[in-house]
């Protein structure tokens, strides 16, 4: 059902407001509205500009719990007054970002340390030691690295004739890395000469000691050593946050509902009257927690509340709150995936729960897997609270019990007798089409049926939106309810072997809600004393209406068809769990259970996927599609939480 709104209006002391917030507000649900937005004829309306103080702290606060472990399950420190929590904060991110500036110029060595460590790596194998050659006098040597082409142009044509020794460290795919040793005399020539083969120079730093070796591996343990003290700093502030875990999680919550109070502000306005400042706040709220919410404040002096029941009072639809029993809450979720209702609509909830799981009973009767479904979606609906798994447990119950209507245990149809019928074998005469399955009788009687009630419901929505039109032309309205009752009623009768009515009276009862639909727009026109006349004109009317009218013909032999899917897929469940059995060999007599569990399994998921799919789809075309809108939009209060006791 739909949970009755109303629209209220609190004003009261601009400085006023936060008490009137955290003291009463929060504890209620409701959805504000922006008050400049909604009481546009109120004069001298201002928005609120404030700075959120609490905001800076909650991110921290919120920062902090992120990293503590198992957060949920840490107790909050209710003795702490607001000033202990900002100063909880305030310490904890002095004492945070000092460990992190560490760790920030740890992460700066390590920076610096892994460029040393990648310009002496390609010298490992020399072996050499660095503190001397870079103090050479009478040798001139350069550090570097040559192209591969070139280095063995250098090896077969220059060396000779060169007065240096090229040393060779690590090569790649492209690069050879070392070092080439010459006298000062010979060094100008040289040098050219590697230019001219593009060595490219590389400088070591100057305070490089041992051999490059050592000097790798010296880097590689003053890495790894940083490394430890960042750890041991993320352990140290792990630690220190942990200690004053219960402190961070109340000041988180606590600054959350502050702030979330806060603002409150965005959605108020301010009202100056004769130098005194007032806020206004509007907004929806259920009428229950309105009356909580006046009885409350009854005596309190510095808040005042004016609830509007007119319409014309407070502008836009009231929005939507759903509140169901239990068992068909799950079932919320089909309806707010079609859209909600709007507040003079029907909420379906309960209708969609009571055919869906009969459907899916019927198009998945057995025994064995329905108790399946009801354990695994019961079981996921308690620990995780998951509404799909909620329908998949109650559409377990119904495909449970028709599995005793129809005799199938697991697939097995010789183990209990059927309540009712075998679906795969029964079969019923009919006249001029002769044998057909009973289930797909049954089904089409049942769709008859679902579409008539559907009708109602339309007809019901449509007095609560006082739309005379829907109420009595519409082809779901009361005319096409008329309509084809008259055709369910005489196929019935004439299926049964009853006579059937007369010529002139089959003439009247479909031949009028014909006519009604083909002219309800003249009609309630006229009904209602409208002077708009039609935009077309008689004869393109017509021809518009004859079409729209065998469309609306169609759609009812079409939307009625669509119901045999239901007798079809309790026929192939039976089929395919038939195949199962037969692939096991239960025939012999000594069955593989292993190919009966897989294959129970198996259908369960893949045939109950499939299913699931196509009753919604018939929930949705041939049901929803004939009564139902969902334009409403959905009730969203400020605050989620919802304490309605009262404050002693």
């Amino acid at each position: 059902m739909i949970v009755k709104m109303k629209f209220v209006n609190i004003s009261g002391p601009r400085d006023d407001i936060d008490r009137v917030t955290d003291l009463y507000l929060s504890r209620y649900e409701i959805q504000l509205e922006s008050a400049l937005s909604e009481l546009k004829t109120v004069d001298n309306l201002r928005p609120f500009v404030e700075l959120n103080p609490y905001r800076d702290a909650l991110n921290k606060a919120i920062q902090f719990a992120g990293f503590l472990q198992n957060a949920d399950e840490v107790k909050p420190d209710e003795s702490m007054g607001l000033n202990d929590m900002f100063d909880i904060v305030r310490r904890s991110n002095i004492s945070y970002m000092d460990m992190q500036d560490q760790k920030e110029k740890l992460k700066r060595s390590i920076e610096d340390l892994r460029k040393r460590q990648q310009i002496i790596a390609p010298f490992r194998p020399l072996e050499c030691e660095l503190n001397e050659v870079l103090q050479y006098k009478y040798i001139a040597y350069r550090f570097g690295r040559i192209a591969v082409e070139y280095y063995h142009k250098m090896e077969k044509y220059l060396m000779d004739d060169l007065g240096a020794i090229f040393v060779e460290g690590e090569r790649d795919e492209s690069y050879v890395y070392g070092a080439y040793f010459v006298s000062p005399g010979e060094a100008q020539k040289a040098d050219a000469v590697f230019r001219s083969l593009h060595f490219e120079k590389i400088d070591l730093p100057p305070d490089f000691q041992g051999t490059p070796a050592d000097e790798y591996r010296k880097l590689v343990r003053e890495i790894y050593n940083m490394g430890q003290k960042i750890e041991e700093l993320d352990n140290k502030a792990g630690e220190m946050l942990a200690k004053r875990a219960p402190q961070l999680i109340a000041a988180r919550n606590r600054l959350e509902e502050l702030a979330n109070n806060f603002d409150v502000r965005k959605m108020a306005a301010r009202m100056e009257d004769k130098k005194e400042d007032y806020y206004i706040l509007c907004g929806w709220m259920a009428e229950d927690d309105i009356e909580m919410f006046l009885d409350e404040i009854k005596d309190d002096e510095k808040i005042f509340v004016v609830v509007e029941d007119d319409h014309d009072t407070y502008f836009g639809e009231p929005p939507t709150k759903l509140e169901n029993p239990k068992i068909f809450k799950p079932f919320e979720m089909f309806v707010q995936m079609y859209g909600l209702p709007s507040h003079n609509e029907m909420d379906p909830t309960v209708f969609v729960g009571l055919t869906y799981s009969f459907i899916f009973g019927v198009m998945f009767g057995d025994v064995g897997q329905g108790l399946l479904l009801l354990i695994g979606g019961g079981l996921i609906y308690h620990f995780k609270k998951a509404p799909l798994a909620g329908i998949i447990a109650t559409a377990g119950i119904f495909s449970a019990i028709f599995g005793f209507m129809f005799g199938s245990i697991f697939g097995f149809e010789d183990v209990i007798p059927p309540l009712w019928l075998r679906p795969i074998d029964h079969m019923t005469t009919l006249p001029f089409i002769g044998k057909l399955n009973t289930v797909f009788i049954v089904a089409v009687a049942f769709g008859m049926g679902v579409i008539l009630v559907a009708m109602i419901l339309h007809i019901i929505n449509a007095v609560r939106s006082h739309d005379l039109e829907n109420i009595w032309f519409d082809s779901n309205g009361a005319a096409g309810f008329v309509f084809y009752l008259s055709v369910v009623v005489t196929v019935v009768l004439f299926m049964t072997g009853h006579k059937t009515p007369g010529g002139i009276i089959l003439a009247v009862m479909f031949g009028i809600p014909l006519l009604l639909i083909l002219f309800k727009e003249p009609i309630t026109r006229k009904i209602q004393k409208r002077a708009d006349t039609m935009e077309a004109s008689a004869g393109m009317f017509l021809v518009q209406g004859f079409f729209e009218l065998f469309e609306t013909l169609l759609s009812y032999f079409s939307n009625t068809l669509s119901f045999v899917r239901i007798g079809a897929f309790a026929v192939s469940h039976a089929a395919i769990m038939e195949v199962v059995l037969l692939l096991s060999g239960a025939e012999s007599g000594s069955p593989n259970w292993v190919v009966i569990v897989l294959g129970n399994l198996f259908v369960c998921g893949f045939e109950g996927l499939i299913v699931g799919i196509q009753v919604l789809r018939l929930e949705y075309y041939e049901m929803f599609s004939r009564f139902y809108k969902g334009s409403g939009r959905a009730f969203d209060p400020y605050t989620k939480k919802s304490k309605n006791t009262k404050k002693k």
